[in-house]
């Protein structure tokens, strides 16, 4: 009952998730239609999808003043943003337009994340239990629902305009269930600390590291599994829907292993766990053994990045919560813009494989920046005592 009592108590938030990975699974099906779509080479779509990077750092500074701004309706005006920016990137044939199009998805996207992690962070506090895991599960559900949706469509051989608009239905007839009124936590009296700095560096490091390996296999094993191991569009398709689906299982149970374990212990395990699973797809001989590469890399790298935003919370005081959460937010979701640039320069040079074999190597790195986190002072058990 943890993951349904989690998922009660921030329902608003975890509405605003499934929005997010509703598009962004579909999206992530529809990548091989797009790149044939721009005629682009690995190397520049990777490229061309910094364009969001550009949105998303631009997020990070706008989202704190817009959600002190816009208050209750925060994540409503957020969703509806980024529902009108996903109608324009696959219609876009020329590749300089495409990118500027990216941009306007990251600034969105950007924007509804940083504020629907910070509610969840508020709601942490206020109920005094973890609840991260959960709402960015219910981003792994709809992302998994989202992509199996596209299996489908690509299928009957519909483009992704139309499904794209039709999930941007989907996400304004949610609108009602967004709007929550927001606490403003004052400086505690007497509060003389600096700036969190190091807690926001090292908590976006390893969010950084969960979330682009995250998108590395969200944009590149379709492409893996259609053109590497041989698998049709709806095989293909099937490999970010096993991503989403084996994150979901991962962070329902990681809501449940985060109320007994520390988050530090957490991420180190399920580092080792995911790049078992990237040098299984790696290496995959077959679609079927691709997947199960995937599956198991979803399943640890899923807790990562949820654990690192909820520890940033806690590292930080009250009143800065929302800055800090919002920062490493941005740190952390730039992985889902530069990773696809990095992949396809590494595919266009050594293949796919080596490129997933990459992976690996970088959910490795979370292992010292955890032990690094562990040596932070946590505000929250300051407080307590």
């Amino acid at each position: 009952m943890s993951v349904l009592s989690a998922l009660s108590l921030s329902r608003r938030p975890a509405t605003a998730f499934v929005v997010i990975g509703m598009f962004w699974g579909c999206f992530a099906a529809y990548v091989p239609v797009i790149k044939d779509q721009l005629a682009a080479s690995d190397a520049l779509f990777g490229t061309l999808l910094l364009g969001s990077a550009t949105g998303l750092v631009s997020a990070m500074w706008l989202a704190p003043r817009a959600d002190r701004l816009l208050g209750a309706r925060s994540m409503q005006v957020g969703t509806a943003f980024l529902a009108f920016a996903w109608l324009l990137p696959g219609q876009i044939t020329a590749p300089l337009v495409f990118a500027l199009t990216m941009a306007l998805v990251g600034l969105a996207s950007g924007l509804l994340d940083v504020v629907m992690n910070a509610r969840v962070s508020e709601l942490e506090a206020k109920h005094n239990r973890p609840l991260m895991n959960a709402n960015h599960a219910m981003f792994s559900v709809a992302y998994a629902v989202g992509a199996i949706v596209v299996s489908f469509t690509r299928e009957a051989g519909l483009p992704p305009t139309p499904v794209f608009a039709a999930f941007g239905v989907v996400a304004l007839l949610l609108l009602p269930m967004m709007r929550m009124d927001v606490t403003y936590v004052a400086a505690e009296e007497g509060y003389a600390g600096r700036y969190p700095l190091w807690p926001i560096v090292l908590c976006g490091a390893i969010v950084l590291v969960a979330f682009m390996s995250e998108a590395t296999v969200e944009a590149w094993s379709a492409l893996h599994v259609e053109r590497t191991l041989g698998g049709g569009a709806a095989e293909g398709a099937l490999g970010p829907a096993m991503l989403g689906i084996t994150m979901a299982i991962g962070r329902f149970s990681g809501q449940a292993v985060a109320e007994r374990l520390r988050e530090v212990s957490v991420v180190i395990g399920a580092s080792v766990i995911s790049a078992t699973g990237a040098v299984i797809a790696a290496f995959a001989p077959t679609p079927l053994v691709a997947y199960v590469g995937f599956g198991i890399l979803g399943l640890g790298v899923s807790v990562i990045g949820p654990m690192g935003l909820a520890l940033v919370g806690k590292l930080v005081a009250p009143h800065l919560r929302t800055e800090a959460i919002s920062r490493t937010a941005v740190i952390g979701f730039s992985g889902f813009f530069f990773a696809p640039m990095l992949m396809g320069l590494m595919s266009e040079a050594f293949g796919l494989r080596m490129a997933f074999l990459g992976v690996a190597v970088l959910l490795l790195t979370a292992l010292p920046l955890a032990l690094l986190v562990k040596r932070q002072p946590r505000h929250d058990a300051a407080v307590e005592t």
